[in-house]
């Protein structure tokens, strides 16, 4: 074995042991142009820790991306704001900048009826944060409820709250949905409590808060709950039609009547 290949086994040992996959792929081609063009040393080593630091980034964001359970194709590109025009996109994308009011651990809540968008709108704002560095949670917020459960029942509500706590927004969606039963609705104030000016939450709701008294079991608990939520919040009223609705009128065109729904438990003729 020459001293060039010993030189080349000894740093490939060595750029596994110190998990450096980039350079390790990388520093071949780029040591080959250096010479041709005569880089300084710190030329070649910059570059090559540039394109390790770009990979780094790369590979963190898949993770979360994986982490975040965001809706797929949801994105400020697909969402329709014209059919929204009480909606500001200059005012989104300025949110989706995250800087201030994530680290205040302000909130965002979405407010209007089924089929309008706030899901859409929701996942995409994470899906923006997550490519800023950040780490996002998306839930059904019956989903999430039923863990703290489960994690209540177990003794280690404490615990699972706290492991929350990893994710700089958690998207609680469909909150309205959550029943009015005191074991769900007592460990969904104890997530919103234990968040407060520390982690942000972005919440959709179908209901105003005036009716939010359907998911919490007793007004003190719903006003704290709701003062809580407010108190650094940006709030999005998204009260048109639905677009679903809208989808649905414009595919049976003009003069085309509605297509009958197949009762349940039974099979079309």
């Amino acid at each position: 074995m020459t001293s060039s290949q010993t030189d080349t086994a000894r740093l490939t040992l060595a750029l596994n042991e110190l998990r450096l996959p980039a350079i390790k792929a990388l520093w071949p081609r780029f040591t080959e142009q250096a010479d041709k063009e005569g880089w300084p040393a710190a030329r070649l080593l910059a570059t090559l820790v540039e394109h390790e630091l770009a990979e780094r980034d790369r590979r963190r964001i898949e993770r979360h991306l994986a982490q975040a359970r965001l809706l797929p194709g949801k994105t400020l590109e697909t969402f329709d704001f014209t059919a929204v025009p009480m909606l500001s996109k200059a005012h989104v994308s300025a949110i989706t900048a995250g800087d201030s009011w994530i680290g205040r651990g302000s909130n965002i809540l979405l407010f209007g009826p089924p089929g309008v968008g706030k899901s859409h709108l929701g996942s995409a704002i994470g899906l923006a944060l997550v490519e800023k560095g950040y780490r996002v949670l998306f839930s059904r917020t019956t989903d999430l409820v039923q863990k703290l459960q489960q994690a209540r029942r177990d003794l280690a509500l404490e615990s699972a709250i706290a492991k929350l706590d990893k994710f700089h927004l958690l998207i609680l969606d469909d909150i309205a949905y959550v029943t009015k039963d005191q074991a769900e609705t007592s460990v969904l104030f104890e997530l919103i409590s234990a968040r407060y000016e520390r982690r942000s939450m972005l919440i959709t709701a179908n209901q105003p808060f005036g009716e939010w008294n359907t998911i919490f079991p007793d007004p003190a608990m719903t006003l704290a709950a709701v003062d809580r939520l407010v108190h650094h919040a940006t709030i999005f009223e998204m009260n048109v039609e639905s677009y679903r609705r809208r989808a649905a009128e414009k595919a049976k065109g003009p003069g085309r009547p509605a297509q009958r729904a197949t009762p349940a438990n039974t099979k079309p003729d």
